[in-house]
């Protein structure tokens, strides 16, 4: 039998788990959703969907893999026959083609670091032409990208001790002190207080059906259920470690990172007289601009610290979801690790290049006539929302009708002698049995609404 590995302890899966759920979408995505929903409204329904709903379905699926110790696919089958396993299939290839487009944003992010830190990239005279011309682009973007897909290949096929947890404990800590370093600076800088009060203090007013649609988007997304990643990396946690404290822990890092991102970027905006609401441009096109109106030594060390940031915190992701896809070939085909590995990552990122090239260099993927007139890009990213909605909607209900909700039980209360009778056992079968079913199935269906219709024309 192949030897897998396990995470070293407690704290090495803690930062393994909590590296997959920090990404872009903490610290891009997440402030401009929370700008365009009112700041301080979406932040507050934001918390209340990771901890009342998202952290049963993680306990969930780190239970489900630690069950079995196997990939996504082996997990299901084994709890569940051949029929639920294509369940952990349909995760496993949610997650390759997340990987796809994933890798191409990050490999926007790295260029953008390099650009800023060493090269002309703040004395542009339009930042919004920049951006546009620079996705345009595939001479630097198949470079920057391809050497983004090495950089994971190499932590990942080095295995879970020595790759991904060994990676993680040198991220996680380096991403969390340029973030703090971020949000100190910015505390200081004229106007700032603006910004914090538009992120901290809520206006109920501005809290909408959209708020809730996108902080429940946003929250699921964030904690990378739904696509095998947290069965997979819970496969390699030890018997005696207690996951429900650790889910906790997990949820609170990742949240952590969201929330400081946005007490990060808010000052900066608001001090520079930029608009909170500008969207998916503003960590491209909004925040250059701010970068550099500091000045050239200052706006070059600020600029190249938050895309080095951003670098890290995509980094921390596509090791989780090229693991992913590893695992299920090195657990079912009994392949060797770092064969499979560098296989993927280069067939992962041959699938990326119509989504590279589908920001204006070829017209039919720039604007798809099936997708109304999105580019191929978004199609795909929006494609794995549903996905991913799709499969933490079904993983509770396997959960519930196939493994037993008292199987959970018994595995969660390894490592936690607490656990059975307590109100939280309580309140996360519960969750798991009634409302995680009926909650995603709702957004899985409202995802769907607002990709090809459109949310605001359904709710107005």
């Amino acid at each position: 039998m192949t030897n897998r590995g396990n995470f070293s302890g407690r704290l090495g899966f803690i930062l393994a788990a909590a590296g997959s759920a920090v990404g872009l979408g903490n610290i891009w995505r997440f402030p401009y959703l929370a700008g365009q929903n009112g700041g301080a409204a979406f932040l507050l329904i934001y918390l209340l969907c990771i901890f009342l709903l998202c952290f049963p379905v993680m306990v969930g699926e780190i239970a489900i893999g630690r069950k079995v110790g196997s990939d996504a696919y082996g997990s299901y089958y084994k709890l569940g026959g051949r029929s639920w396993g294509f369940l952990g299939l349909f995760g496993i290839l949610a997650g390759i083609f997340i990987l796809s487009f994933y890798n191409v944003v990050a490999g926007w992010a790295f260029g953008y670091f390099l650009e800023i830190s060493f090269g002309d990239l703040l004395n542009h005279p339009d930042f919004g032409g920049f951006f546009g011309a620079y996705v345009n682009d595939i001479s630097d973007n198949l470079w920057f990208s391809l050497g983004f897909m090495v950089f994971t290949a190499l932590i990942v096929s080095q295995g879970v001790q020595k790759g991904i947890e060994a990676a993680n404990k040198i991220m996680m800590p380096s991403l969390y002190l340029i973030l703090i370093g971020l949000i100190i600076y910015s505390l200081t800088l004229p106007n700032a207080m603006a910004g914090v009060k538009f992120y901290l203090i809520p206006e109920l007013s501005e809290i909408k059906a959209q708020t809730v649609f996108d902080a429940l988007r946003q929250a699921f997304f964030s904690l990378s259920l739904g696509m095998g990643a947290l069965i997979t990396y819970g496969s390699y946690v030890k018997k005696d470690q207690n996951v429900v404290s650790s889910a906790a822990v997990i949820s609170i890092a990742d949240t952590s990172v969201a929330f400081f991102s946005g007490l990060m970027i808010f000052p900066l905006v608001f001090s520079a007289g930029q608009s909170p609401t500008e969207g998916p441009p503003l960590v491209f096109m909004i925040l250059p601009q701010i970068f550099h109106d500091m000045g050239p030594i200052i706006g070059r060390v600020v600029g190249g610290s938050f895309f080095l940031l951003l670098c890290f915190a995509a980094l921390t992701s596509t090791v989780s979801l090229l693991e992913v896809p590893a695992a299920y070939l090195v657990d079912q085909k009994k392949l060797p690790r770092k064969g499979v590995v560098w296989g993927l990552a280069l067939l992962i990122f041959i699938i990326g290049l119509p989504s590279m090239v589908s920001q204006g260099m070829v017209p039919f993927l720039n604007k798809l006539p099936f997708y109304q007139g999105r580019d191929f890009l978004t199609f795909v990213s929006d494609m794995c929302d549903i996905s991913l909605t799709i499969g933490g909607g079904l993983m509770c209900v396997f959960i519930t009708y196939k493994w037993k909700i008292e199987n959970m039980n018994e595995e969660l209360s390894l490592g936690n002698d607490t656990y059975m009778g307590s109100i939280l056992q309580k309140y996360i079968n519960f969750t798991i049995q009634y409302v995680c079913p009926l909650l995603l199935g709702i957004l899985s269906i409202l995802v769907i609404i607002d990709k090809f219709f459109g949310i605001d024309k359904v709710f107005g």
